[in-house]
């Protein structure tokens, strides 16, 4: 018997509300010049997760904006430390961080 894999995963979530976290992230950020750009991101990260459903199992975000500052501080240090070079590595790092604070809600 065939098994098919994705017949009860999808995503419910709607454009209206993706441009309405988008643009609010993206005024933070402005508004704060750069420094609420980790909110933003959490913002943005957990609406995306928060409506994803794979196999059945809806997901769910657990990151925090301060947990990311965290971080983004220390990867600014090593982007400084190592003159720019470490900034290929932080995009991994954030999908590392994404994946590590995303769990299965049921």
């Amino acid at each position: 018997m065939e098994e098919k894999f994705g017949r009860n995963s999808f995503f419910d979530g709607g454009l209206a509300s993706l441009i309405g976290w988008s643009l609010l992230g993206w005024i933070l950020t402005v508004c704060s010049f750069g420094i609420l750009y980790p909110l933003a991101l959490v913002l943005v990260y957990g609406w995306k997760i928060n409506h994803t459903v794979i196999e059945g199992h809806r997901l769910q975000f657990n990151g925090t904006a301060l947990g990311l500052f965290g971080n983004w501080i220390k990867w600014l240090c090593l982007i400084i430390i190592t003159l720019g070079i470490y900034s290929f590595w932080v995009r991994i790092k954030l999908e590392d961080w994404k994946v590590k604070n995303t769990t299965f809600l049921n």
